[in-house]
């Protein structure tokens, strides 16, 4: 009997070992970097609430089903320390609780924003009892000796405070979700650094600054010498490589930039190197005592420079953007990823290439909340394999950046992304992906796919595209709205390609490598999802592909599936 009962228990002790859940988590493949929750890669189609959205459970409590039914799988949302910690020592988690069963109910995945220290280069999340206490918890202060609203990265009490409340939070989180996993991730603050000045000039800032360069950045920089952003190779070499000094005899002196090419010229690089050092130093531990307590994946968020942004301190100095990332790294390793919040829309691709130097993934927690952004996140994940797309100010309502709760653009991009992600997972991070994409007034453009080139533009012809009213354009007028198309090549003459939001025509010819004379169209298959996300086919013919392929009207997102043939 004594026998039986020891046998029962051992295995009562290995079906708990069995089921022990694997909590989400980062994996490089083939150079990428995939997201994988409940053991499956897990791609974000998602959105950012307001920053005053989750202020309040009453507040917060009708918009779940809202991002449900515009088709979103994951939402962004703040938690921000003046409310979990309104005095200093008594937490308080009930809008923490409001915010995970909202979410959990409508089976949307959350990942939470910090909201501790440092807000858009500012500290105006911290709790009052902070707020108040300067000379316990310091702040920055400009070269133009401005005390600025901003807490100062030597400021030790500060660090622990906030190391202390994101530690009692990643508890709490733990607590609650670890079973359900609704949770999957975390931003730790928001678009750090220091606005209206190049460097932070407190007097242990200038200190710092005039003292050596920390030994443990300077063996990073020899170990990882081959691999370095080549701004920051340059800026070392030029100063001879040394291995000690100041930051201004290791990476020389800091000078305005004043010329035209802003992207790959940098003024007051070594100011930004200095605070990209203590920035990340700071968060590198508030993330780690997160990470100690329950962990999850955790990235920091950049407030990208811009044109007419050129120097640091008029975009926030220091913070996490690509000719800083290997300090970020030395400084944090805790710190998963960055990830690149992006309005100036002009410059996407280049912020996306930028954000996917190094292995680093694409990851958008912020962007334009329009037709455009919705067009966008076609070209995001087919072009760049992007974990996460974030139209800003999802919900509606608010004051700036927000989107139009009667625009239905990413409510259909989102559907049709679902319904091929299983496509899209497959082919993730190879050749047989990518996308293309359109803006206003933009007519045409294509890419070469092998045997193939697969085309997008405009389609005017006999008045398809003119309607009475809306946002796709008044009568008599042409539509000119912003469009995307993600195509995946199954084979050498098949493909499946998918996009919309502004009309357009997908065409498919010979590319100059295949010496076939003429192709055709041996199918053309309007692709459609059952309940159970089964495909079903509809084929096209005749009049619906007859003036050169398949047509997608203006506030439509479809998918087809073509196959070509030679003769």
């Amino acid at each position: 009997m004594k026998s039986l009962l020891v046998i029962l228990c051992c295995i009562v002790v290995l079906n708990v070992a069995g089921q022990k859940q694997v909590l989400p988590y980062l994996e490089n493949v083939n150079g990428k970097t995939e997201l994988i929750v409940n053991k499956e890669p897990f791609l974000m189609f998602s959105g950012e609430l307001h920053n005053s959205s989750a202020g309040s459970a009453h507040y917060m409590r009708p918009i779940w089903k809202r991002m449900k039914e515009n088709n979103l799988n994951t939402v962004i949302a703040p938690v921000c320390w003046e409310l979990i910690e309104p005095v200093e020592g008594k937490f308080d988690f009930s809008l923490v609780d409001s915010m995970v069963i909202g979410a959990r109910e409508q089976d949307l995945k959350l990942v939470i924003l910090w909201f501790g220290s440092w807000k858009n280069g500012k500290s105006t999340y911290v709790p009052e009892w902070v707020k108040t206490n300067t000379d316990k918890y310091p702040l920055m202060v400009s070269k133009s000796r401005r005390t600025l609203n901003t807490l100062n990265t030597f400021g030790n009490n500060s660090l622990e405070a906030d190391k202390k409340a994101f530690g009692k939070l990643m508890n709490h989180i733990k607590k609650i979700d670890s079973k359900e996993q609704t949770v999957v991730m975390v931003q730790v603050q928001n678009e750090v650094g220091i606005l209206g000045s190049p460097r932070d000039y407190s007097e242990q800032a200038t200190e710092a600054f005039n003292g050596p360069v920390p030994a443990e950045l300077m063996t990073y920089l020899q170990n990882n010498k081959e691999s370095l952003y080549p701004a920051l190779l340059t800026a070392w070499k030029t100063n001879g490589f040394k291995t000690t000094g100041t930051w201004e005899e290791v990476f020389g002196k800091g000078e305005k930039y004043r010329g035209e090419e802003w992207k790959t010229n940098f003024g007051y690089y070594t100011e930004e190197l200095f605070m990209a050092w203590n920035l990340a130093k700071y968060i590198g531990e508030v993330t780690q005592k997160g990470k100690d307590e329950y962990a999850l994946p955790m990235f920091a968020n950049a407030w990208i420079k811009q044109p007419r942004a050129v120097n640091p301190g008029k975009y926030p100095s220091g913070g996490p953007l690509p000719h800083v990332i290997d300090i970020w790294r030395a400084a944090a390793p805790a710190i998963d990823f960055i990830a690149c919040d992006i309005y100036a829309v002009e410059e996407f691709d280049w912020v996306c290439e930028e954000f996917s130097r190094s292995e680093n993934p694409v990851f958008i927690p912020e962007t334009t909340p329009t037709v455009g952004g919705a067009a966008r996140a076609l070209y995001a994940f087919g072009k760049y394999d992007a974990l996460c797309y974030a139209p800003f100010g999802i919900d509606g309502y608010g004051l700036f950046n927000t989107a139009d709760v009667n625009d239905e653009s990413l409510k259909k991009v989102y559907g049709c992304l679902n319904d091929i992600k299983k496509y899209i997972n497959e082919n993730r991070n190879t050749d047989n992906m990518t996308a293309l994409y359109i803006g206003e007034g933009e007519k045409a453009t294509d890419v070469d796919m092998g045997d193939y080139i697969v085309y997008m533009s405009r389609f005017s012809s006999a008045g398809l595209f003119k309607q009475t009213g809306g946002r796709f354009g008044i009568e008599g007028e042409e539509d000119r709205s912003p469009a995307g198309l993600i195509i995946i090549k199954l084979s050498n003459d098949e493909f499946i390609v998918a996009g919309g939001v502004g009309g357009i025509q997908i065409s498919v010819g010979v590319s100059k490598s295949n010496k076939a004379v003429n192709a055709g169209y041996a199918s053309v298959d309007e692709i459609t999802f059952d309940d159970k996300g089964k495909m079903k086919l509809h084929r096209l013919n005749g009049d619906e592909t007859a003036l050169g392929g398949a047509i997608i009207r203006p506030g439509e997102v479809k998918a087809f599936k073509i196959k070509m043939y030679t003769y």
